[in-house]
Order: structure tokens, then C-alpha cells, then sequence
């Protein structure tokens, strides 16, 4: 249930910004690296190739990232953040950060570090790498 709160609270903003969860996620991944191909970003995100291609595409369109020829091989692609997606992501990670706040305020410092080693606990324990974003 707070899971549910939390993320709706911050799908809300981020679509006020123009983007959407599994948007942000493409995007935050690709933040601060190198033009990367499609597929190490699908490795990295847990995702499918062709869901990568479909965020690819909506980002491509909203000129947050771009689909180049790869350097070293003309048949291959990569993605990257276009200038304009490179400055939004700080944008929308202050944007997590305070929703996170918003709703953990009412926790002490002590509490807050407890809840993020159990639930760091039950993700290696249940082996969750990926972020869900559908």
C-alpha cells in the first residue's frame, strides 16, 4: 500500500514534467554514460529489447534522447541523453528525492537507515535486480 502511494505521488509529478516512470528509469540509466547500445541497457534494466525500443522511440520523440550508428560498428546502435534529456534528469531525481521525503518524513534518521536495510534484505533475498516498470 505505501509502495502504491509512493509511486502513484511520484508518477503524478513526473507526469507534470511531461514523462513517465518507466521513462525516468531509461532515462537515469542512461544518465552520465557514454552512447550505450539497446541492448546493454536492457541487460541493465531487466527489461526486453523491445521494451527498451518502445522507450527508446517515446523519448526519441520528445528529443530527451537519440539513436546514433554506433562508432565501432555502422550496423549497430546506441542511445544517449540529448543535451536538453542530460539537464532534465537532475531535474526530475530532485523531483524522487523530495517525494521520497514527503512521504518517509515521519520516520527518525534510525528508522529510515532500518527500513532501507530490510528492504534491502528482502530484495537480495527474493534475487530483485530490476526495477519494475510497467
Amino acid at each position: 500500500m505505501v509502495s502504491n502511494h509512493v509511486s502513484q505521488a511520484f508518477a503524478a509529478k513526473l507526469g507534470d514534467a511531461g514523462v513517465t516512470v518507466a521513462e525516468w528509469c531509461l532515462l537515469r540509466t542512461l544518465y552520465g554514460k557514454p552512447p550505450i547500445a539497446p541492448s546493454a541497457v536492457a541487460d541493465e534494466m531487466g527489461l526486453t529489447r523491445g521494451a527498451i525500443t518502445r522507450l527508446a522511440d517515446r523519448l526519441i520523440a520528445k528529443a530527451l534522447i537519440r539513436r546514433d550508428a554506433s562508432v565501432h560498428d555502422g550496423r549497430a546502435q546506441t542511445l544517449a541523453l540529448t543535451e536538453q534529456g542530460d539537464a532534465l534528469v537532475p531535474v526530475l531525481a530532485e523531483l524522487a528525492d523530495r517525494n521520497d521525503a514527503a512521504f518517509f518524513a515521519g520516520l527518525s534518521p534510525a528508522e529510515r537507515d532500518s527500513f532501507e536495510r530490510l528492504l534491502k534484505r528482502l530484495a537480495e533475498r527474493g534475487e530483485m535486480s530490476s526495477i519494475p516498470i510497467d
